[in-house]
């Protein structure tokens, strides 16, 4: 399954850190959460990273969903 993929991020002056996925602003973060962030984008996936920061992921129901009653015919 390819990973996620669109993510940007920029950091402020004021050490703020914003995301963005597609060019769109998905989250910013300040303080302390921006500092780990940037600590972890060194270690890692920076789009895995900011995926799960954003809460832009595949949960791993999306087959069930598909399947439930309310959900056939779409």
């Amino acid at each position: 399954m390819p990973g996620p993929e669109g993510f940007d991020f920029r950091v402020r002056k004021d050490g703020s850190v914003v995301i963005t996925h597609h060019g769109n602003p998905a989250t910013t973060l300040r303080g302390r959460g921006a500092a780990q962030f940037l600590d972890d984008v060194e270690d890692g996936d920076d789009q895995e990273l900011m995926a799960r920061v954003t809460g832009n992921y595949k949960h791993g129901n999306e087959r069930e969903a598909r399947q439930h009653p309310r959900n056939r015919g779409r």
